[in-house]
């Protein structure tokens, strides 16, 4: 099958397209036919060597943690999917670049979704979901969710919503009205948050969502009032001084589920900000990496 592989650490130089051995599905698992995957911030830093620590690498490896397309084998001890249906979902930290990939947790693609909407979606889902959980109940709660238009964010705006909470999202102005048609009440990020939080939410939040990592933690914790009201999934390297929770996806099947099904009564889809042919993985991976856009980068076989 062709794929991206790199065969070293490096900038994306080493990246190259070339024959790949086909992987196959192992119980409690699915493979698909890559209509698409997506083009993720930790698929670069691996690449790049900067996470070898925490994500060590057995070269060559394909990028690409999360993917969508057909089925088209079936592992061990797996019910509820047949041969031809339109996934999209999660497999292993490498594998979604290729023609082919396995998958161990996924959930059908919502009609209204296109491919690449498809693929742009299972990291984000499982990560905003994550995040959500760690903080409970939200029904009637006030969640302030900082970074609240990029993937994971406008997922843990639309998640929480549907769960019944009251939602304060911050974004860049021009973004604002994206952030109101999730349901969230927006207000821009840094210098004066708290006081525009403050007026917005007078009897305070009851729980902080990070999608951002802008460095803003500190500042989070004060308008929680605690640390453990304030769940990161993008600062890592701050959290653990702060007693701040960091959590990461974690291949939740439950969790998928929930973001097809939102996705299939309108209440979210992943918003798309570029598409490369496999070929071009390269450009995504820079583009990922300047960390400007508005949306999900993916590819296409």
């Amino acid at each position: 099958m062709r794929a991206a592989r790199f065969h070293d650490y490096g900038s994306t130089d080493v990246l190259v397209i070339e024959e790949a051995p086909q992987p196959h599905a192992g119980p409690g698992e699915v493979r698909i036919k890559v209509a698409a995957a997506s083009v993720n911030p930790v698929d670069w830093k691996i690449r790049m060597g900067a996470v070898r620590d925490y994500f060590p690498v057995e070269f060559p490896a394909i990028p690409g943690r999360d993917a969508a397309g057909v089925v088209d084998e079936i592992g061990d001890g797996v019910t509820g999917v047949t041969v031809g249906d339109r996934v999209f979902g999660l497999g292993g930290l490498f594998g979604g670049s290729a023609e082919y990939a396995v998958l161990s947790a996924w959930a059908p693609v919502p009609d209204a979704w296109t491919d690449e909407q498809g693929a742009a979606a299972g990291l984000a889902v499982d990560t905003a979901g994550a995040a959500l959980d760690a903080l409970g109940d939200v029904s009637g709660r006030t969640i302030l969710v900082e970074g609240a238009a990029g993937g994971v964010g406008s997922a843990a705006v639309a998640l929480a919503v549907s769960r019944g909470a009251t939602v304060i999202g911050t974004a860049s102005a021009g973004k604002h009205d994206y952030l109101r048609s999730l349901g969230a009440v927006p207000t821009t990020y840094g210098e004066g948050l708290a006081a525009r939080v403050k007026e917005l939410a007078p009897n305070g939040v009851d729980g902080v969502v990070d999608t951002a990592g802008l460095g803003s933690l500190p500042d989070l914790v004060g308008i929680a009032g605690d640390a453990s009201r304030v769940v990161t999934v993008a600062d890592h390297l701050r959290a653990e001084g702060l007693g701040v929770r960091h959590l990461s996806a974690g291949n939740n099947p439950a969790l998928l589920a929930e973001g097809s099904a939102l996705g299939a009564r309108g209440g979210w889809a992943p918003s798309i900000a570029a598409s490369f042919p496999l070929e071009r993985i390269a450009e995504a991976h820079d583009l990922s990496a300047q960390g400007r856009t508005q949306g999900k980068i993916v590819v296409t076989p």
